[in-house]
C-alpha cells in the first residue's frame, strides 16, 4: 500500500537533476519531459512504446495498484486526421488499426507489459482494482484477466439472440453490466457510420434498448430493465454494487439524460437531473470515487451559461460550480476528495464555442464557481481525440490522451507547478 501511495513520480522528482527544458507542447517531437513554456506545468510522455497508445474513457478506471492499463497498438497513424479520417472521433472502440491490444504500464519504472494476445478485435475498458482484473470481449466472448499473472479466464458467451457488449463491473465484482441494441439499431450505425450520420437516426428510430448484468459466480445473464429510448453509457456506482447509472442518450437538450437503477430490485428507474428550461443540457455524467455524488456537464442554456453540477444521491440536492467559456471542458473529472476537479478543454469547433480554450485544466471549487489554472497549452492537438483526463493514484498529477506530436500517445502533466 506505501509503495503505491508514493507512486512513480516521487522517484522521478528525486531522479530529475537536470531542469527540463522550457518547450512549447506539440507541433513536432518532443522530448520524454519538459516544461510547459504558457503554463509552467512539467509535462512527461506517460507511455514510451513506439505506435498508437491510448489512455482510457474518462469515468472508466484504468488502475491497478501501481500500474495503469491502457490500449496499444504497433501501427503509428500519422494520417489519421486527414482525408477521410478528417472528421471522424477517434476512440478506442472505432479505431481502426490492427494488432489493438491491451497493455500495462508500471507507474514506478515506466515499464509497460502486453497483456491481451488476441487475433481477433477486442473491446471494453472494464478494471476492477480490487480484484486486479481486467475485463473484455473479443468478439461474442467475455474473459478477464489478471494483471499480475495474466491468468485468463472465459467469462460468458453471448448468446445469437442476444448479441451485446460489456462497459462496467460493479464494486465487489460480481456484476458485469452493460446495454443491448436490437439488430435493426446496428444496422443503422453500419449504413451511417460518423455521428452526425447515426445519432439522430438512432435516437428518433426510438428502438427498444435493454440493460444487463451478468454474474461473473454463475454465469447468468439477466435483463433488468426495457425502455424504446436510447440506453447508453452505462456505470456502476464504485461503492454501491447494486446501483447502475445509464443515460437517454440522444440530443442533449431533448433528453432527461442521467437516470440510476437498482439492479437488484429492478425498481422503477431514478431521474437523477430534471431540466429546467428550454435547450438545457445536461451529461457526460460520472460517479464521485466515494459514491456519494453524480457529477456531470450542464449548461443553462446549451452554450451560454457553463456547470459542472453534481446530485447528492441520497438527498437529491444539487450543487453547481460555474466556469467560463473558456474553461469549459469536453469531459471532466474528480479528484477522490472531490476538492479539485480537472477538464481536458475544448477547441472552438465544441459546443462552448470557446476561443481560447485548449488547455489540460485544474478546477478548485471557490463558493458558487470554480478557480481554473492551466496546465498543458493543447493549441497543437486536435480534438478529433478527447483528452479524457484521470487524476493519478496519489492524486499529484493529471493522466490524458493526445496527438499534439503527430501520433496518439499517453501523457501525464504535474500538478504543482515547475520549479525551474
Amino acid at each position: 500500500m506505501k509503495k503505491h501511495l508514493l507512486f512513480f513520480f516521487a522517484l522521478l522528482q528525486v531522479a530529475i537533476l537536470p531542469a527540463q527544458p522550457l518547450l512549447e507542447t506539440g507541433g513536432k517531437e518532443m522530448p520524454d519531459e519538459w516544461v510547459d513554456n504558457v503554463t509552467h506545468h512539467r509535462v512527461m510522455r506517460l507511455v514510451r512504446r513506439p505506435g498508437i497508445n491510448l489512455s482510457f474513457y474518462f469515468h472508466n478506471n484504468p488502475f491497478v495498484g501501481n500500474e495503469m492499463v491502457f490500449y496499444g497498438s504497433n501501427e503509428r497513424q500519422k494520417e489519421s486526421y486527414t482525408g477521410e479520417l478528417k472528421n471522424k472521433a477517434q476512440e478506442i472502440y472505432n479505431l481502426n488499426v490492427k494488432d489493438k491490444q491491451l497493455y500495462v504500464v508500471n507507474l514506478e519504472n515506466l515499464k509497460v507489459r502486453r497483456l491481451t494476445q488476441e487475433s481477433g478485435k477486442i473491446q471494453g475498458e472494464i478494471v476492477h482494482a480490487k480484484s486486479g482484473k481486467v475485463y473484455y470481449q473479443c468478439q461474442d466472448s467475455v474473459f478477464s484477466l489478471a494483471v499480475k499473472t495474466g491468468k485468463k479466464e472465459l467469462i460468458f458467451v453471448f448468446p445469437a439472440d442476444f448479441k451485446a457488449s460489456i462497459t462496467t463491473i460493479n464494486a465487489d465484482a460480481s456484476l458485469l453490466g452493460g446495454a443491448y441494441a436490437t439488430e435493426e439499431e446496428k444496422e443503422i450505425s453500419k449504413r451511417y457510420p460518423e455521428k452526425s450520420q447515426y445519432f439522430n437516426r438512432i435516437y428518433e428510430a426510438r428502438l427498444p434498448r435493454t440493460l444487463f448484468t451478468i454474474d461473473i459466480k454463475t454465469r447468468q445473464l439477466q435483463k433488468i430493465f426495457t425502455d424504446s429510448a436510447w440506453l447508453n453509457h452505462v456505470q456502476f456506482s464504485p461503492t454501491d454494487p447494486n446501483l447502475l447509472m445509464f443515460c437517454h442518450e440522444g440530443p442533449w437538450h431533448k433528453v432527461d439524460r442521467i437516470w440510476t437503477i437498482n439492479v437488484k430490485t429492478k425498481a422503477t428507474p431514478k431521474l437523477i437531473h430534471k431540466r429546467s428550461m428550454d435547450m438545457e443540457i445536461a451529461g457526460h455524467e460520472w460517479f464521485s470515487k466515494n459514491g456519494n455524488y453524480i457529477w456531470y456537464d450542464l449548461q443553462l442554456p446549451r452554450g451560454q451559461t457553463f456547470f459542472v453540477s453534481g446530485t447528492d444521491l441520497k438527498t437529491g440536492k444539487e450543487i453547481k460550480y460555474q466556469l467560463q467559456r473558456n474553461e469549459w471542458s469536453v469531459h471532466y473529472t474528480s479528484a477522490v476528495d472531490d476538492k479539485t476537479f480537472a477538464g481536458d478543454g475544448g477547441d472552438p469547433g465544441s459546443v462552448a464555442k470557446a476561443p481560447d480554450g485548449q488547455y489540460i485544466y485544474l478546477f478548485k471549487p471557490q463558493g458558487d464557481h470554480f478557480e481554473a489554472e492551466r496546465l498543458v497549452n493543447m493549441k497543437h492537438h486536435n480534438y478529433k481525440l478527447e483528452p479524457n483526463v484521470h487524476y493519478s493514484p496519489d492524486g499529484k498529477w493529471i493522466i490524458f490522451r493526445a496527438n499534439f506530436e503527430g501520433f496518439e500517445g499517453i501523457y501525464a502533466v504535474e500538478i504543482e507547478k515547475a520549479r525551474n
